[in-house]
């Protein structure tokens, strides 16, 4: 049984890859939402571990609801993946699913007991979007709009992370938050798109990617124009916790390397450069988020400790 498990985290959601991102994630909702609110001080351990923690299992439960909505597909045209092939199967899937959440319930009420609220906010679009809501065909035949649909989950996601700071303040969302989100929505754009960028012989039947659906250059366009936005929208969020001047200038490095790694797909379109869109897209993301929260607030903790 450890063993099933073993294989099917490492094909399906890598613990180490994605809790490096999803620490880099939570740590700096909280401390953005710190700086926000004018203080300037490490998180406390417990209000790190809540948005760790909750945020962790929902990105779990976004991969289990993926092996449920597509295990018609998966069985069709990948049963190599861990559910079609008989790894693990779905029931025991909804049981870890249900685990996931009875913890993400007592880190709530743990941390704030109100938390609960917004905890199942987040919970019920979790549900729609599992459902493609309600509209299955009518979506998958919209990629954009199913992609623009889908990707609200993050900032939502992002909001529950942030809230578990500025929620038992009881002062509020802090004006300017507003921009860590959208950065949190394009990010996961850029992730999206860039994880679905392949080299034409990786191409495969029944897999919809966007170097499928709209043609490699198109896709490889859009992601560029995602980081862009991205970029935009970060460059607003340091403005609002005066650290725009290093934030532009590892954007500027960022975008300029994303341009190289575009280019050298577009010339030579091989798995190789395919998983290189991939791997920037997650470094992208973790450099990102770190200079958005954690990297300002303990600046500006060591900065301030001399005087104190």
């Amino acid at each position: 049984m450890p063993n099933r498990w073993w294989i099917y985290q490492k094909e399906r959601f890598p613990i180490l890859a994605h809790g490096l991102l999803i620490t880099a994630f939570s740590v700096s909702a909280v401390s953005f939402s710190s700086l926000l609110r004018g203080v300037v001080a490490l998180p406390a351990p417990r209000t790190v571990l809540a948005a760790f923690g909750t945020a962790f299992l929902f990105f779990l439960q976004l991969r289990i609801a993926d092996e449920f909505k597509d295990f018609e597909e998966d069985a069709r045209y990948r049963p190599y993946r861990p559910v079609p092939r008989g790894l693990v199967t779905l029931r025991e899937l909804g049981v870890v699913g249900c685990l996931t959440a009875s913890v993400q319930l007592l880190l709530a009420l743990w941390h704030h007991a109100s938390l609960v609220l917004l905890l199942a906010g987040v919970w019920l679009y979790l549900v729609l979007m599992s459902k493609e809501f309600f509209v299955v065909e009518w979506l998958k035949a919209r990629p954009v709009l199913y992609l623009v649909s889908h990707m609200v989950i993050i900032p939502l996601v992002d909001l529950y992370a942030t809230a578990c700071d500025w929620w038992p303040a009881g002062t509020g969302a802090p004006p300017g938050l507003i921009w860590f989100l959208v950065v949190s929505y394009f990010n996961g754009v850029v992730i999206e798109i860039g994880r679905k960028i392949r080299a034409p012989q990786d191409e495969e039947t029944g897999v919809n990617t966007y170097s499928f659906l709209w043609g490699r250059r198109n896709a490889v366009l859009v992601w560029l124009g995602a980081l862009g936005l991205t970029a935009a929208c970060a460059g607003m969020a340091a403005a609002r916790i005066d650290f725009l001047a290093p934030v532009v200038g590892l954007l500027a490095v960022l975008l300029l390397t994303a341009a190289l790694v575009a280019g050298r797909f577009l010339r030579q379109p091989d798995a190789r450069r395919a998983k290189m869109i991939e791997a920037f897209s997650g470094i992208w993301t973790l450099l990102m988020y770190l200079n958005l929260g954690a990297v300002p607030l303990v600046t500006r903790c060591l900065s301030a400790a001399p005087g104190e």
